[in-house]
């Protein structure tokens, strides 16, 4: 199956910074061959959109305070916007013009154009570079968290010079120093999250280099790296080919290390592996065990003094495993059904030590384009949302409220009326599938500082429909949802969820009008934004959603038909102008939706503080979310099934899979005495008390007839798991910024485009459990990315 990219690109990068990168040839898509799907019952939307036109005084504030600019360039040019800093209002844009010709670098060049107060105004700073060509794929490297650090890779050719050049500066852009380098970037340049100075890239030699301040002189701390993640403190992972042989990725014979003081002394910790990944305090490694074996993965929790196997369900040689996400209490993975074409498989959790998986969720959605619509909802703990394939082809979304101890299909809008020719009428949320075809212009939108605010493009029937899809909005975290918005359209979450942006998406015809809502989406105020209409690619804002600024950005042909970009920012903050009080505010218990639980998710309540929605005011950039918890006593909905055992159809019972019991003595951890007794707490549950599940126990201990394995590295304590696995074992690991972020990279070190995705989803500030995953906002490097092995 393929599926039609959508020329606009936006990646989040790890470090606190928003790189948009658009490119020329827009608007005009060619059909692609996608896999036949069951007709299902698709609903048209029949809710009416709520909206209605500024009053003339609105519309002389925000005439007032809407900024243009163009910027001119020639055919096949790219354009991509870059954040710097949180709260300093600093952006960068790039304009890069490749030429045809056969030497890259004859014809071709670069703009550079910076803005300090929030993209009202632009100036071209390109002498502050010394008008170098600057790299279009990733170029711009912007500092974390509050950082004014900022490099620029220039792109130069290898052959005639023996190092690459690199522009740093320490004041958001202001002045740059210019760097010549031992060496040639291969990847972006990775910060470190608490040391400012200490710098880290891979480069096309294969060495990973190390500068320790912030650029002006580089060392290579090792030869022949595939792959760089950071840990915790000063701790660095990498896998490194001890021959340097260019397919050692391929053949299982990569060797992980980890320096902990930043490359001066190095430990070897496993051996013939394929990726590595940590997310979350664990660290996982694909192990071929033996030449010719299926591979396998191995877990520490520890940092790798120690690995485990994992305990997971078989997998054959035309499967694949996918890390989902994961935190230090629970990890998601996607075991791939069997078959050549499958393109689903089932979600397992793990308990708090990554070791032990039990099944979650069922013929789980993950197509051969790689593409899974897993979404982690930040604006309230423990939901996430995921399509489903079921047996007839139809696609159906459902979603957990309870970290994946059960799924349920999303309610029908309140405000959407299904029809008589259709049984079953719930909502279906667009996801990367629908994205990446070209069907939605964004997948799901939610942050951590609008509590319960999910923003998404969805279709309602009894499945996902192939239409062009409306815009829902649900306030209460995916109980309940309302249609907000007829169409695709680009949207942004501002003011902390105070404020809500969003135009229409049309690759037919040019857009003026921005809508904007100040009651989550319940109705619409319309304002046209400029007097000549361009065609649009998307909507930036500062991350965090804590800015009142927007810029809508696009393509506008100029009269003599050569093509110029436009960017119009709208500044809301003077029409919203009065600062929220006391009386603005509500105490909201959230799941509280819920009538069995009362609000009682993972063994506990919490009560938001948060903007009552006809409240029309400014959270303002000082606002921080405020929240009570509450213990609850522990409920059956508080136990999933243990390892070997999965919910009974007509129950809630865990039943023990048939024949488990005979594979029970190689199956077990010989480390502790950990007994299989059918039901385990939620990892992360904080009940207290109430019931106690019927306990089934099957003892796990040492084994006489447990067969040997090659052991990650000589020294490394084993746990006797079995399990098998295919040869195309995936670990995707998922970008979530500043939370845990992870950029794949192949070792190939031609320059090539990078395809960045449209994931605004994953914009917030905190991510999940930050407080327990400390160093999880550190850029990772997979350059042998398990992505190449299930393609």
């Amino acid at each position: 199956m393929i599926w039609r990219v959508t020329a606009l690109t936006l990646l989040y990068s790890a470090v606190l910074s928003e790189a948009l990168t658009f490119y020329r040839p827009l608007f005009h898509q060619q059909s692609r061959n996608t896999r036949r799907r069951r007709d299902s019952w698709a609903v048209t939307s029949n809710f009416v959109e709520c909206k209605s036109p500024v009053s003339p005084k609105e519309h002389k504030v925000l005439d007032t305070n809407t900024y243009e600019t163009g910027f001119h360039g020639d055919d096949g040019f790219t354009f991509s916007l870059t954040w710097v800093g949180d709260g300093t209002g600093v952006i960068l844009v790039l304009s890069t013009v490749s030429s045809s010709l056969e030497s890259f670098y004859e014809g071709s060049y670069s703009r550079l154009y910076r803005s300090e107060d929030y993209g009202k105004a632009f100036h071209d700073i390109s002498h502050a570079v010394n008008h170098t060509f600057i790299k279009k794929d990733f170029g711009i490297c912007a500092g974390p968290g509050n950082s004014q650090q900022v490099i620029l890779i220039a792109e130069l050719p290898t052959t005639h010079n023996p190092g690459g050049v690199i522009f740093t500066s320490v004041d958001a852009g202001v002045t740059f120093k210019s760097v010549q380098l031992p060496f040639h970037p291969a990847q972006p340049i990775s910060f470190h999250d608490k040391n400012k100075e200490c710098l880290l890239v891979i480069g096309t030699d294969g060495g990973l280099w190390l500068s320790q301040d912030f650029g002006k002189k580089w060392s290579k701390i090792h030869d022949g790296v595939y792959s760089f993640t950071w840990g915790p403190g000063n701790t660095l992972f990498f896998s490194y080919s001890p021959k340097n042989t260019v397919d050692a990725d391929k053949q299982g014979k990569l060797l992980l290390r980890r320096t902990q003081d930043l490359g001066r002394t190095f430990t070897t910790i496993s051996q013939n592996i394929f990726t590595f990944g940590y997310i979350g305090g664990f660290l996982f490694t694909s192990v071929l065990e033996k030449q010719g074996s299926p591979r396998v993965i191995y877990v520490s929790s520890d940092q790798g003094e120690n690995f485990n196997k994992a305990l997971l369900p078989t997998a054959t040689s035309e499967q694949f495993y996918s890390l989902l996400d994961g935190d230090e209490d629970m990890i998601f993975i996607h075991v791939d059904s069997p078959g050549e074409n499958s393109h689903f498989g089932t979600i397992y959790t793990s308990d708090d030590r990554g070791i032990l998986y039990s099944k979650s969720l069922e013929r789980h959605l993950f197509g051969m384009e790689r593409k899974s619509d897993f979404t982690n909802v930040t604006s309230l703990r423990g939901v996430y949302l995921t399509n489903v394939l079921k047996k007839d082809g139809r696609i159906t979304t459902v979603i957990t409220f309870n970290k994946g101890g059960e799924w349920i299909p999303l309610r029908k809008p309140q405000n959407v009326d299904c029809g008589r020719n259709v049984k079953k009428c719930n909502l279906h949320i667009h996801g990367e599938h629908c994205h990446y075809s070209g069907i939605s212009p964004m997948v799901p939108l939610t942050d951590p500082s609008a509590v319960g605010l999910i923003i998404a493009h969805g279709s309602v029937g009894d499945s996902i429909s192939a239409s062009k899809p409306d815009v829902y909005v649900s306030s209460d975290g995916g109980y309940n949802w309302i249609g907000t918005l007829r169409g695709p359209h680009f949207y942004s979450i501002l003011d902390s969820g105070g404020l809500l942006v969003a135009v229409e998406a049309h690759k037919d015809r040019p857009v003026h009008v921005i809508k904007f809502s100040t009651d989550e989406g319940q109705c619409w105020k319309t304002y046209n934004f400029t007097t000549h209409p361009f065609f649009i690619a998307g909507l930036a804002s500062e991350p965090g959603s804590k800015t009142m600024n927007i810029s809508v950005f696009g393509y506008r042909p100029d009269d003599d038909d050569q093509p110029m970009w436009v960017a119009v920012t709208i500044d809301f903050e003077k029409l919203l102008t009065r600062e929220c009080g006391d009386e603005d505010y509500m105490e909201w218990l959230a799941h509280s939706d819920s009538s069995e639980t009362a609000g009682c998710v993972l063994g506990y309540k919490e009560t938001f503080r948060r903007l009552k929605m006809m409240s029309v005011c400014r959270n303002g950039r000082d606002y921080v979310v405020s929240k009570q918890q509450m213990p609850c006593p522990c409920t059956r909905e508080d136990y999933m099934c243990d390892y070997g055992y999965y919910h009974h159809e007509n129950s809630s019972e865990c039943v023990l899979q048939e024949g488990f019991i005979d594979k029970t003595p190689k199956n077990c951890v010989e480390s502790d005495k950990h007994q299989i007794t059918g039901y385990r707490k939620i990892p992360s549950d904080k009940c207290e008390g109430g019931f106690s599940p019927p306990h089934q126990k099957i003892h796990c201990g040492n084994s006489s007839n447990t067969s040997n394995s090659t052991q990650p590295y000589e020294g490394t304590k084993e746990v006797w798991l079995q399990i098998v696995m295919g040869v195309s074992v995936g670990i995707v690991l998922l970008a979530i910024v500043v939370a845990v972020a992870v950029t794949a990279h192949r070792r190939k070190y031609s320059q090539r485009s990078t395809a960045y995705r449209f994931s605004a989803l994953q914009l917030h500030e905190d991510g999940p459990n930050m407080e327990s995953a400390p160093n999880s906002n550190r850029a990772s490097y997979q350059e042998g990315s398990d992505d190449d092995l299930i393609e």
